[in-house]
């Protein structure tokens, strides 16, 4: 049986995801050490990881009402465009401050806060953060437009591999090259490489709205709203899955709030090997999405998205005790490999059960549950790492929030093990019609 190609556009948006995911990792390395060179404050660095998801938690629901209701390549493309023009604003903003800014490798020597730029940093984030939720939350019900339903796994696979390379192998050594040449590069090249995914997207042929039933009448915004809010809260399955990891994030993004802070005290690295440990999450990543498939069919669905809650309370108990940046590295690794299959099993299962009309909304509503509690994770690893800091002396702080983080995902595992079981899964699939 010959093998089914999955099209040029499909590989457009492939590529589109790559470029667009060179400049993310960029910007995992150029966002965070920008922040610490304004300000050692653990708050504020974590505040801007809360301005940056904050958007997951007040726009995700009408995101999917628009995404329902428009042309998803035009949402796509329009909000990588303006995804370019505020990059390119804080790139300017960055380069008219840089003779103020200590070296990436000396930020020791920062003192106060430069109010200016850290508003500009702050503003930034919070409107990158709404583009970024209206273009992924298009990006994922774009892809069965595309792709053929059985070939959805094998889709998503390669293209959650390809985003982890090119976000932690190919973004995150070039961020740091750039960052150590000049601080405002990055954001140029970031900004570029918005331009260039809008190009490709808009180079798709075809109309990309939501099909609806014949006879369907649109209703008004917030009764369309509700409408998928009750498929998803009536879907057992998907709302435990949405619980979960909404959760799963609120622990993740709570130690990760804090990890530059962490990395530059506590494993006293700088960028470039900063962005050497990332690449455990590279090569985990590479590796998760690339076996997803088979490994689901191996051990079972249920029991890859139980190994992801286990590993990840190890993988943060471990680089909460650890000083060693290698240990963390292939710690990221272990936990990144269960994380991506976790990603590919969970979003193909819910573009196989999720009726087409209604996968906009029903993605947002998930996507609310589930990234919504991001900045609230953000937040909470702020204040712990400060009020720890009273009690205790710095270094305790920062390793307490990835203690915490371990223990949030030690009662996931228990829980999920019971919810999200390989049965369960494969019932809902065959639930849908043919």
């Amino acid at each position: 049986m010959t093998k089914r190609r999955l099209g040029a556009s499909y590989h457009k948006l492939f590529i589109s995801t790559v470029i667009s995911n060179v400049g993310d990792g960029m910007s995992t390395i150029a966002y965070p050490w920008l922040a610490s060179a304004i300000t050692r404050n653990p708050i504020l660095i974590s505040l801007v990881v809360l301005v940056q998801r904050l958007p997951w938690l007040v726009f995700t629901l009408p995101a999917g009402v628009i995404t329902d209701r428009v042309d998803r390549k035009r949402a796509m493309v329009i909000a990588d465009f303006a995804r370019f023009g505020l990059t390119l604003v804080v790139a300017l903003a960055v380069l008219a401050k840089q003779s103020g800014l200590p070296g990436p490798n000396d930020l020791a020597g920062v003192h106060g806060t430069q109010t200016g730029l850290y508003i500009v940093l702050l503003c930034a984030t919070l409107l990158l953060g709404t583009g970024e939720v209206l273009r992924d939350n298009c990006g994922q019900t774009f892809m069965p437009s595309i792709v053929d339903k059985d070939q959805l796994e094998v889709a998503n696979g390669r293209m959650w591999s390809a985003e982890g390379i090119a976000n932690t192998f190919v973004g995150p050594p070039l961020g740091s090259l750039l960052l150590l040449a000049a601080f405002a590069l990055p954001f140029f090249v970031d900004a570029a490489s918005f331009f260039a995914a809008a190009a490709l997207v808009l180079s798709i042929p075809g109309s990309f709205r939501a099909e609806r039933p014949e006879g369907h009448v649109q209703a008004p915004w917030r009764s369309e709203l509700a409408e998928g809010f009750r498929w998803l809260w009536g879907n057992k399955l998907l709302r435990s899955m949405a619980i979960i990891l909404g959760l799963m994030n609120l622990a993740s993004t709570l130690s990760g709030s804090v990890l530059v802070l962490f990395s530059q005290e506590i494993l006293n690295i700088g960028p470039l090997v900063f962005t050497v440990m990332g690449f455990g999450f590279a090569a985990g990543g590479a590796l998760g999405a690339n076996t997803a498939p088979w490994l689901a069919k191996r051990i079972g669905s249920g029991t890859c998205l139980a190994l992801t809650l286990g590993s990840s309370a190890l993988v943060s108990f471990v680089v909460g005790l650890t000083s060693v940046w290698p240990l963390v590295m292939v710690m990221f690794a272990i936990g990144a490999t269960l994380g991506a299959s976790w990603n590919v099993i969970t979003v193909s299962l819910r573009q196989s059960i999720i009726p087409p009309h209604l996968l906009g909304r029903v993605n947002s509503v998930y996507r609310f549950f589930a990234w919504g509690m991001m900045p609230i994770g953000a937040a909470i690893g702020g204040v712990t790492v400060t009020v720890v800091s009273h009690l205790a002396n710095r270094r305790i702080a920062l390793r307490s929030a990835f203690f915490l983080d371990s223990a949030i995902y030690a009662c996931l595992f228990i829980a999920g093990r019971r919810k999200l079981t390989t049965e369960k899964l494969e019932a809902a699939r065959a639930m849908v019609p043919a």
